[in-house]
């Protein structure tokens, strides 16, 4: 699936929608507004600047706005943090990521790292969520998914997603605005540009979420796994960067001390099994 030429158009068009005007501190104007969201010319003016200017921005005619344009927008919309960030990257005024040789190498130490969580999930994500490794509570977990190593087909094409992610919805949704903040920091990977075209050529529910426009990163996220013979598994996840391989991160979920979930967890590998693997 061909991605739209103007990304920077779609993205303002899709935040402009999702801002209600009471959220910048204007009168919502009863049953007499006919878009949802803001209108350009409140943008235009809330941002400083002309009306014909911004429609100019969304219509891809401008295509070298100043930082100071592209950051009173991004305040007009009451844009977060990532979103911002994804708006300059867009924009050009954010220096993008190159793809890099050796990405989906993991590093050794960073597999002696895996280890150290024996009570917990930890697991290496390339740019476009492939497992690249991972330890032994995380096989575990993802076994329900054996011959599949990607999180987002994990997700939106395993027959089993919905049973093992109870809360399906909510880390389906986080997943592909993670993976869209993702395919702003590296336009040229091909694995996010193919997982993109592949997913939203055969998944309607991917194609929904990814048509949202909206962009969050996963520094933190609560997953909820059942398996069979298990049962319950809640966890808190925390995900870091790894700087010497940019765009791999490392992810790693803990129960609650003390839970049925932390339990679970330790019932789920048996000391003889722990050990990093590579996916």
């Amino acid at each position: 699936m061909q991605q739209p030429q103007n990304e920077l158009g779609a993205f303002l068009r899709a935040n402009r929608a999702r801002t209600e005007p009471t959220d910048v501190g204007l009168l919502a104007g009863g049953g007499s507004r006919r878009v949802k969201g803001l209108r350009r010319e409140e943008v235009a003016v809330l941002a400083g600047v002309s009306v014909d200017y911004y429609a100019r921005l969304e219509q891809g005619r401008e295509r070298h706005p100043s930082p100071q344009v592209v950051d009173a927008v991004g305040r007009a919309m009451r844009l977060t943090p990532d979103a911002r960030t994804h708006l300059f990257r867009l924009a050009g005024l954010h220096p993008a990521l190159t793809s890099a040789a050796g990405r989906d190498l993991v590093h050794p130490s960073l597999l002696h790292l895996l280890d150290a969580f024996p009570a917990a999930a930890a697991y290496v994500l390339s740019p476009a969520f492939d497992v690249l490794a991972k330890n032994a509570v995380a096989t575990a977990l993802l076994a329900p998914f054996e011959g599949t190593s990607n999180m987002v087909r994990m997700l939106f094409q395993h027959p089993r997603a919905r049973e093992v992610f109870v809360e399906w919805p909510v880390v389906a949704r986080a997943t592909v605005h993670a993976l869209r903040l993702h395919a702003g920091r590296f336009p040229d990977d091909p694995g996010i540009s193919g997982l993109v075209a592949e997913m939203s050529q055969e998944s309607p529910d991917f194609r929904g979420v990814w048509q949202e426009n909206e962009v969050e990163s996963m520094t933190r996220a609560y997953k909820v796994f059942v398996l069979p013979g298990v049962g319950r598994i809640e966890l808190t996840y925390q995900t870091f960067d790894v700087h010497d391989a940019p765009g791999q991160q490392l992810l790693v979920g803990v129960p609650e001390p003390g839970s049925a979930s932390a339990s679970a967890v330790t019932s789920l590998v048996a000391p003889a099994e722990r050990g990093a693997t590579i996916a």
